[in-house]
């Protein structure tokens, strides 16, 4: 393979648009909120900057260093260092497949949100009526329209794993238009995927500012953002508290999966990728805290407007319970009511007690949502009550979609790239069928997360397909260039492509601090893993209209262990392989030399 022939970004406002891109996901939007929110508001920052510096950074400077020295995939670049460390760049392939597979169905939820958006009435505003045309829908009335919406129109959900309906057609269309875009973004490499970046690196933040700007111009936003930022020190006392501001540092980067190696392959050979590394990290959790507060303020919105719904129940409850005149009481004075009537008429009031409802905003803020929860039902929920609401959707799920494809560009090109490499298909155009190939098969596989039963599925792979792998590679990765390959020898490397030798704050942190902090999360990893016993899902119960946890069947276990182990697996197995080929060939070679001197 001749590298002078490999293609390159156009210029390194590419590549850097194209790292912010991938880097820059869903995850910031929904997962850091959810985490900030968990564990103390503004005191997790503390920690997450931290381990954005000690273990972010480092980390990231040192995946787009080996891809740009090495000029190759993940597969290709691990191998040249040695041939048996092959399989750390085939647990990458592996496990960037696996999120190939799952994370594009976010993107078809996300197009059949787009779609609906442009109704006159959002349809997730309101119950349906149910079949006999005597009211709304019992389910959907024990839920709320939003949840409703999302788990009995969107994702037509069963109510376990073990039941399956078959395909939603509307979700495997959307699917199918997820991945068609998708093809044309990487059909060409960095050739059509360093023009497409422009678009899906800039576009959300202008949403982000657009919805900043609306956000907190909403009525209770500021409830929200002021809880975002009223820090709870306690929580640094909390060891899970460091350890998700780690997990989604490391994540969030998208260190791992091979995307950053592919990526960086293409830079020119003096790309000065060290202040690279330290931008796209900056902006990378710059997004997270910036997306965080425009999440609060809309957060704080949804909050303000249920709690105040509740007390508005509440007065009229106690206007028809004790026939009180309309304008005597007000929102503001329900609490006051409450006592005066409890003191005044104790009997009657104590009839009435038990259909009143505790009402408390601190309440409404602190009920946490995660994932897709916060993404397709709070946001729908917030936005359902805005001004122009379908102008907010329309605009919501455009960044969604943009977001989500930007992510997408990098993990398909993780594993394109190696197999380009490779020449897998050496046609004239073989790019272009290799990537229609690769999308094809995913495409295909997908199409079992559009089942009835496909959103267990999901889950299952969110939560178990990549973070176990995800955490063993990058240990690999930093021991094998600090201990392997040798730091002194990866300097000089550094010292080849920029000109001068990393400092002391890059090399303790590649050789001591990094090691140290992944070792401690793998091992957190697995002792929660077992603590945890049964693997559990929510599973949805239409009679309750609400999620109940659910314990995974057996098939459902066993899959999951198939998924932790299959691409890490590939590490020792690879090198067994390698090592059996050398002494087989070694043992041949011998022979040959054993016959040669008999013959003489």
């Amino acid at each position: 393979m001749e590298k002078d022939a490999r293609p390159k970004w156009d210029s390194p406002v590419q590549f850097v648009l194209a790292c912010v891109s991938y880097a820059v996901g869903l995850g910031n939007v929904w997962r850091f909120p959810y985490l900030c929110q968990m564990h103390g508001g503004g005191g997790f920052l503390i920690p997450y900057l931290l381990m954005l510096f000690l273990e972010g950074v480092p980390l990231f400077y040192l995946e787009l260093a080996i891809g740009q020295k090495m000029r190759l995939g993940s597969i290709g670049a691990w191998t040249a260092i040695s041939p048996y460390l092959g399989g750390m760049g085939l647990a990458s392939v592996v496990t960037s497949l696996y999120l190939c597979l799952y994370y594009n169905i976010i993107n078809a939820w996300s197009f059949w949100y787009l779609f609906h958006s442009f109704q006159s009435v959002l349809p997730w505003a309101e119950c349906p009526i149910n079949a006999n045309r005597t009211g709304p829908i019992k389910e959907c009335e024990q839920a709320t329209p939003t949840q409703y919406f999302f788990y009995r129109e969107t994702l037509d959900i069963s109510s376990s794993i073990e039941e399956n309906g078959g395909i939603h057609t509307g979700q495997a269309l959307c699917l199918i238009l997820a991945w068609i875009i998708t093809y044309l973004f990487i059909v060409r490499g960095v050739k059509s995927t360093g023009k497409v970046v422009y678009f899906t690196a800039t576009f959300p933040y202008v949403v982000l500012f657009v919805y900043l700007i609306r956000g907190i111009t909403l009525h209770g936003a500021i409830n929200g953002v002021k809880y975002m930022f009223t820090p709870k020190m306690e929580q640094l006392a909390n060891p899970t508290t460091w350890i998700n501001a780690a997990t989604q540092i490391f994540f969030s980067l998208g260190l791992g999966f091979g995307s950053l190696i592919a990526f960086s392959s293409y830079n020119q050979y003096n790309n000065n990728f060290e202040r690279q590394a330290i931008v796209v990290s900056l902006i990378n959790s710059g997004t997270s805290i910036f997306a965080s507060i425009v999440t609060f303020a809309i957060y704080g919105f949804k909050a303000t407007v249920n709690y105040e719904n509740c007390l508005e129940r509440t007065r009229l409850l106690l206007l028809n319970a004790f026939n009180l005149a309309e304008d005597s009481i007000t929102v503001d004075t329900v609490y006051d009511w409450i006592e005066k009537l409890n003191a005044t008429y104790p009997e009657q009031f104590a009839e009435l007690n038990t259909r009143l409802e505790n009402c408390d905003l601190e309440s409404e803020l602190d009920t946490a949502v995660e994932g897709t929860g916060l993404a397709f039902i709070v946001y729908s929920e917030a936005i359902k009550n805005m001004p122009l609401s379908q102008l907010w959707s329309v605009l919501y799920f455009i960044m969604l979609l943009l977001l989500g494809m930007g992510s997408m560009l990098g993990n398909v090109t993780a594993i394109i790239t190696p197999l380009r490499d490779f020449k897998v298909i050496s046609l004239a155009e073989g790019s272009v069928l290799l990537a229609g190939l690769v999308c094809l098969f995913c495409l295909l596989l997908g199409l079992g997360f559009t089942t009835t039963s496909g959103s267990y599925w999901f889950t299952m792979f969110n939560d178990y397909g990549a973070t176990f792998s995800l955490l063993f590679i990058v240990l690999i990765e930093v021991i094998t260039v600090s201990y392997i390959y040798g730091i002194k020898r990866f300097e000089k490397d550094i010292e080849d492509m920029l000109g001068h030798r990393p400092n002391w704050y890059w090399k303790i942190m590649w050789t001591f601090t990094s090691p140290l902090l992944l070792i401690a999360l793998f091992i957190f990893y697995i002792i929660n893993y077992i603590k945890g016993g049964t693997p559990t899902y929510q599973a949805w119960n239409k009679e309750l209209g609400k999620s109940v946890v659910t314990e995974y069947p057996v098939f459902g276990q066993v899959f999951i262990g198939l998924l932790l182990a299959s691409s890490v697996s590939c590490v020792p197995l690879t090198a067994l392989y390698v090592y059996c080929r050398k002494r087989k060939h070694g043992g041949h070679h011998k022979r040959q030399r054993t016959v040669s001197t008999i013959s003489a």
